[in-house]
Order: C-alpha cells, then structure tokens, then sequence
C-alpha cells in the first residue's frame, strides 16, 4: 500500500510514533489509510453539516475495514461572498483547494481519499484535485437544501431574496414582504435549492463516474444522505483494494455523458467552466465546440429553478439523475460502457426509474429540442462566450440593441438600481475576466436586479465575467478574450449595436473590421494594483473558454 512509505519497517518508527502520538493503534495503522477531505465550515448553509456527513464516511470505511484520516480544506459561500470584492476570491479558490488536497495526500502518502463538499468552486477544486493525483478515491457532496416556502404556500429559493432585492428597488413589494422572503427562502442545510452551480456540479459528479448514484440530489437533511455517506466510505476502501484510480474510470466518453446530461438538465453555466479544468487535470482536451455539438443534439428535458419553480427534491423524488440518464439512453444519447465507482453506468441506468414526468419530460416532449446551455462565437467572442438559453422563459432567436458600458459590476449595479437601464439595451460589463477582476466574480446581483425590474426578456447583459447558476434571462458570459486580454469587448462604445443571434450562436457588434483595428491601436486596458493571491492568479490564469486554468 502507498501508505507503507509512513508506517512500514524500521525505519519509520519515528513516523509510527507521531501516528500513535494521535492516538491511532497499530491495527488502525496496518489498514488501508484513506484520507477524507472535507470541507465544512461554518459560513456556507451547503457545509455547516458536513461534519455530520464526515463522520458517516469515517464510519463506512471503519466498516469496510479501512482507517480514516480526515483533514479540512477552505470554501467561499458564493452567495454571501456576491456583489462585493470578496467574489473575486470565489474563483481563486478553486486552484487553492485543488492544491491543497494534493499538498496533504502527497506529503502523507494516503492510500486513498474521499471528497466531502458541497458548493460552487469547493466541488470543482476537490475533483481537480483527485484527478490529478489518481489515487483511487470517491466524492460526496452534502446534498441539497429543501426549497423555502412562503406563508402563502409559494415555493422560493435564495434567488428569489435576490429579485426580491430588484423588486424592491421598482416599489412592487415593500421591505416587509422582503423581509418575508429572506426569513423563508432558505429554510437550512445543504447546497441553494435549485440547479445552480452547486448541484449542477454535484449531479454531474454521478454522471462522470466520481460519486454514488444519489449523490447530486437526495436531500442535505434526509437519512439517505447519511447511508449514501457510509456507504460512500465502504466503497472507497474497495476501490484501494483493488485498485481503481480515477483515470481507469474517467475517460472522455465520460466528458460527453457529462455534458449530454448538463444540457438535459439546462445546468449551471459554471459548468463549462470547471469541466475543462477537470478534463485537463485528466489529460484531456475538453473545447466548447464539444459543448456546442451536444447541445445541438440533446433536448432539455428537466427546468429546474432558476427556469421554473421545480427544485432539486423534486428532481430526486422523479428519478433523480439516474431516471434522467434512463431517459436519455432511450435513444442511445450516452456512452453506457462508461465505468462509474460502482460499476458500469449501464447498471445504473438499467435500474433507475422515472416517477414523475413532468419534472424529467420524455424525448418526445421535451422542454427544448436544444440543450440548456449554447455556445456562441463572433466578433465579439471570437474564442466563444457561454449562454444558459434554458433560463429565458420566451425563448429568442435574435436580440439587439445599443450598448450600455460599464467597466465594473458595481457601476453597472448602480445605473440598474437607479433605472437608468431601459428595455432593448445591452449592458456589457467588462473588466470582469479571470484576469480583469481578477477572479471572474459572478453577477447574480446586477442578474437578479434585472429580472426583478421585469426586465430579465426586455435586456441582454454581456459580460468577459460570469453568473450563478441561479441566473436568468438573456445573460452572456464567459466573453473571450476577455477585456483585459485586449479581447472585442475592451473595444466597444457606448450606443454601438449589439446583434445576439441565437439560432446562428453568433454574437456581433455591428462595426467593421477596420474600425475594430483602429480602436485596437489606441485600446489600453486599466492596471490594477494587486497583491497576494490575486496578483499570484492574474499571473496564471488562461481564459474563460480554457475553464480558467492557471498555466
């Protein structure tokens, strides 16, 4: 076993007595020793409980005859971090994680690892990390959190506390019926209740072959998610003994399953972000054009919120991602043979179950004959740029209208507060790039605003930034070369025509060659004084199309 580097001969009695110094006898030492990372804290709702979800993993392996070792890792809670300078170290933090889990398997020489987290960058960060290291292991996340519930009996989430926010701003509700909202939106544990970056990622770590069936959506609060917990421990002790590393298991037709379900499920954009980076700490060249062709060819089949008022518990109690795979397979979407921790993924669709039709629709009635996340490109993106068409509620072919500039998020937030934004524009916020932030915040509050104003259908938001997965509306990301990079979008003007065209996935703005190149002589972009980790990533990072990756 690898761990033997720490606990065999003679030689390394005085690592054996810094083991017993914690306690640890020398049976426990003579067993497989797994580490288990985990994440919780006490500052994000998807990882107050993961002590809770840790100790059933620790219990699993104990059962499975293996000797748990758990350590911690840091996580951002998105949603508190939103709107502010702290979002710049959202993205940060992923590399850090990645890291970090390497740092303590390598310098401990674990046989073997599991993953306990939950949310946005955390999820990404921990399976970077596995795959890079490929050491047999397994991920669990903490599950979802229940929807909220008004008095009124109207379902509501986080993202409905920010539109809440924009609502206010327009006097359709008061700050009472706002306080009334922020009381019930999130009712307590695990991961924001509808398909937002962290269940996206969570749900398609089953698909890729990385967790247990289950894992993307039975309930942060359920008993269920305690036995997945141990029995996620148990299978991480088999997979040491016989070997099976992560990169036996990830290969790229699990990549195309991936994203097959990504667009039925209309996922968070995010993904296109941590898929790439997760591709290629496996060696594998994952491109957006991949993401364009599958969309192309995989109907949208579930609407989860932010699209519709279905949320991850009802995803689960319709057949959760298994029943969405069912699904899927029926005409031959996805790669069967792939391998999964537990076996062939056709094993796991063979039994999975549908229950509920509305919530995973039939192939023949989809929500959409396209999946829920497009791929565009022009000369505004020529190295492409990301929309979830799933979350605009009347589907668009074509959009266009002038251009409102702004050079930050907090600049673009204040001019919609102040409804300077009206319907038919096209607000473009640059500078938001994983070099321009640095850190490429995400704008859920400048998103949410909008769709709060009843202006989510009426206007475009372009950004070289990104957006939650609780977005929606006709919302652009991922703009690359950002702004900062000497990207188009550094080089657009105030009223300049936009054109977004959906069914072309092109993204225009309607000048000509030779003025792109005459604005491209004079175009400097703003220097930012940075320090610490922020100037350390403005240094690495690739592009948004690359997932981000620091070179």
């Amino acid at each position: 076993m690898r761990s033997d580097l720490v606990k065999k001969g003679v030689i390394r009695a005085p690592q054996r007595s810094l083991l017993k110094a914690m306690g640890y006898t020398d049976e426990e030492l003579n067993r497989p020793l797994i580490g288990v990372a985990n994440s919780g804290n006490e500052i994000i709702p998807g990882h107050i409980h993961l002590d809770k979800i840790t100790e059933a993993v620790k219990s699993g392996i104990r059962l499975a005859g293996g000797t748990p070792i758990e350590f911690r890792t840091i996580g951002v809670c998105d949603g508190i971090a939103m709107g502010h300078e702290g979002m710049k170290y959202s993205l940060v933090s992923r590399e850090v994680i990645a890291d970090s889990v390497e740092i303590m398997a390598m310098a401990h020489a674990f046989d073997g690892l599991v993953l306990v987290a939950s949310c946005d960058k955390i999820v990404p960060g921990m399976l970077m990390a596995l795959l890079r290291l490929n050491l047999p292991g397994i991920f669990i996340s903490g599950g979802p959190m229940l929807a909220g519930q008004l008095p009124s009996g109207k379902k509501v989430d986080l993202i409905s506390v920010f539109e809440g926010v924009g609502r206010f701003s327009t006097g359709e509700i008061d700050e009472s019926d706002l306080k009334e909202i922020e009381e019930c939106a999130c009712p307590g544990c695990g991961s924001c209740s509808g398909m937002f970056t962290a269940n996206s990622m969570n749900c398609l770590s089953e698909v890729l072959g990385l967790a247990l069936p289950g894992n993307g959506t039975c309930l942060a609060n359920s008993a269920q998610r305690i036995r997945l917990a141990k029995r996620t421990g148990m299978v991480a002790v088999d997979l040491v003994r016989k070997q099976v590393k992560p990169l036996d298991i990830v290969r790229l037709s699990s990549f195309r399953n991936a994203i097959r379900v990504d667009m039925a499920l209309g996922a968070s954009t995010n993904t296109v972000l941590h898929l790439p980076a997760l591709a290629r700490e496996a060696g594998i060249c994952l491109s957006l054009n991949i993401f364009d062709q599958l969309s192309r060819s995989t109907p949208n089949i579930c609407k989860l919120s932010p699209a519709s008022s279905v949320h991850l518990e009802d995803l689960d109690r319709a057949g959760g991602i298994p029943g969405v795979m069912k699904e899927l397979s029926r005409k031959n979407l996805l790669e069967l043979n792939a391998l999964t921790v537990s076996g062939q993924l056709s094993d796991i669709v063979n039994q999975a179950n549908i229950w509920d039709h509305e919530v995973i629709r039939p192939l023949e009635s989809p929500f959409s004959p396209e999946g829920g996340i497009a791929i565009l490109f022009g000369n505004l993106a020529p190295d492409g740029a990301v929309i979830k068409q799933s979350a605009i509620a009347s589907p668009i072919r074509y959009f266009s209208g002038p251009a409102k500039v702004f050079d930050s998020e907090e600049l673009a937030l204040e001019a919609i507060l102040e409804k300077k934004i009206k319907a038919g524009d096209v607000v473009i916020i640059r500078y938001e790039g994983p070099k321009g932030g640095p850190g490429m915040r995400e704008m859920l509050a400048v998103t949410s605003a909008i769709s709060g104003q009843g202006l989510g259908e009426k206007v475009a938001l372009l950004t070289d930034g990104r957006f939650s997965g609780g977005t929606r509306g006709i919302c652009i990301g991922h703009i690359s070369p950002e702004a900062a990079a000497g990207g188009p979008l550094g080089l657009v003007k105030e009223g300049d025509k936009i054109e977004i065209k959906l069914a072309e996935r092109r993204l225009e703005v309607a000048i000509s060659p030779e003025e792109i190149e005459r604005r491209r002589l004079t175009f400097r972009p703003p220097e930012k004084n940075l320090k610490g980790v922020l100037a350390r990533y403005w240094r690495l990072v690739q592009s948004a199309n690359t997932g981000a990756i620091l070179s």
